[in-house]
């Protein structure tokens, strides 16, 4: 008889997680607990569990791509595990011992708990890619009125509060799992109603802020803005951005440039967040967030030094681990005309290179990571393109990956002609420096070494007007889009 796939797993891992409960047994006083299962097409030999964003332990996949972990006390709660580049959520409960299946190349989809805990856990992940359906297919909805708008969102959030109770009740979870299970219900739900203002304006032309009924916004007192448990779960995180950005919106945006309004709404975040969220983490987190967004897009080199001194005044965080405070430094380091801060990068051999070496000639240098392979490609083909129309350029590809021997594996694999291919030896390093935090990011360094732009993209429709030669105007420089998602 031919059993499925994932009823197999769901068989194997019972058994397993049978036998070493009945061998090592529970006692009441304690708190032991299990995590394994196996990760099919991984992108990283290793597995991290996490909790708060720290890394708890790292586990490697064996031959087999499983993994297994044994804790001899493990406080009840909300963790992460990491496939990197991917993640998803894990809760345990004192006891619990939870086996998953999880196919990296379809991340999400794919998750499967079984186990002491697993249900609960099926439940979230339920939850979870019925919110993320619901929001691939929402944009239409934020084109009705008022009224019709609410209508379709309520009568969704009916469907899943009933899933939710029905679960709820069925299984009986404990008040703390219930905290995060209600955030994932309700936030997903208040994140459109913040949203839709500001949506239906862009898409029908019509602004619908006096028509919203008296008490819209009523939900936002039901919210504990200074819960420090959910600041590291993703739908909480989700909704205070929508939520500070339908707030900190400025209805009058025609009197100022791009550039400015960026930076006043963003400075109005800082503020709004300020006043809001008392708790200290939270609210150091939130500001966090707001500036690493905002230093991502596209700024004056000007107005990120206002924004980065607003920042510094509500931000309590002074700690050396800040990375705003890095990124800053790193930006202000990098304003055109200042020569580009040296980090080591290695060869092929596995040969060190100094960044200074690169810069005796005009140089442009783009990055890549195997995690990306089709920016990968797109990028070596962009550079082929440019290097025949730019003869006086190098071209220096650096890939932001660890692995000395997949690297030069995959040098052979692409066509990498005269482009110099080197790797970042030390990332926290090229972070910090060069204020990498995205692989969309070119610099342009002129004959002199000196930077001509920091902070560019191969793909910007602009970017060869770049390469041609002009004055360097110091300090005009403007960060360009490098999110990628």
């Amino acid at each position: 008889m031919h059993i499925p796939k994932a009823l197999h797993y769901l068989l194997s891992c019972s058994t397993a997680l049978g036998l070493f409960c009945s061998c090592e047994g529970f006692k009441g006083d304690n708190y032991t607990a299990y995590f394994g299962g196996e990760v099919i097409n991984p992108t990283s030999p290793y597995v991290l569990f996490c909790r708060n964003s720290e890394v708890i332990d790292s586990v490697a996949l064996d031959k087999n791509n499983r993994f297994f972990i044994k804790f001899d006390s493990l406080t009840p709660g909300m963790y992460s595990f990491k496939n990197l580049p991917e993640y998803q959520y894990v809760y345990f409960d004192k006891n619990d011992s939870i086996m998953v299946r999880v196919n990296a190349r379809d991340f999400d989809n794919s998750v499967v708990f079984c186990g002491r805990g697993d249900q609960k856990n099926n439940f979230l992940m339920n939850l979870y890619l019925k919110n993320e359906d619901d929001r691939s297919k929402i944009f239409e909805i934020f084109d009705y009125d008022v009224d019709q708008f609410l209508s379709s969102i309520d009568s969704s959030y009916a469907s899943r509060e009933e899933f939710y109770r029905s679960k709820k009740e069925d299984l009986k979870w404990s008040d703390d799992f219930d905290r995060y299970a209600k955030a994932a219900l309700d936030l997903h739900h208040f994140s459109k109603k913040e949203i839709y203002p500001q949506v239906h304006q862009i898409r029908t032309g019509n602004d619908v802020v006096e028509k919203l009924p008296k008490g819209y916004y009523d939900f936002r007192k039901s919210i504990d803005f200074n819960d420090d448990d959910l600041i590291n779960f993703s739908p909480f995180v989700a909704y205070l951005t929508h939520m500070l950005n339908n707030m900190a919106a400025i209805n009058y945006h025609n009197h100022f440039t791009e550039v400015d309004l960026a930076l006043k709404t963003n400075i109005n975040k800082l503020h709004i967040a300020d006043t809001l969220i008392k708790n200290e983490k939270v609210k150091n987190t939130i500001l966090n967030n707001i500036a690493f967004t905002y230093l991502l897009e596209d700024q004056n080199m000007v107005n990120n030094q206002k924004f980065l001194a607003s920042y510094r005044e509500l931000s309590t965080d002074k700690s050396k681990k800040n990375e705003i405070l890095k990124i800053g430094r790193a930006i202000q380091q990098l304003t055109s005309g200042n020569p580009l801060p040296e980090v080591i990068l290695v060869d092929a051999n596995d040969k060190k290179i100094s960044s200074s070496s690169l810069t005796t000639q005009k140089t442009v240098l783009f990055f890549w990571t195997e995690n990306l392979v089709s920016h990968l490609q797109a990028a070596h083909k962009k550079v082929h393109d440019l290097k025949v129309k730019h003869p006086d350029y190098q071209f220096v590809a650096v890939c932001l990956d660890k692995d000395q021997q997949k690297w030069t594996k995959l040098l052979e694999k692409y066509k990498t002609d005269g482009i110099v291919e080197l790797r970042c030896k030390d990332f926290e390093d090229l972070k910090n420096k060069w204020a990498i935090t995205k692989v969309h990011r070119t610099i342009i360094l002129g004959g002199d070494g000196k930077i001509k732009n920091a902070f560019t993209n191969i793909f910007d429709v602009d970017f060869e007007n770049e390469l041609r030669d002009k004055p360097l105007e110091k300090d005009s420089g403007h960060l360009h889009a490098l999110a990628e998602r």
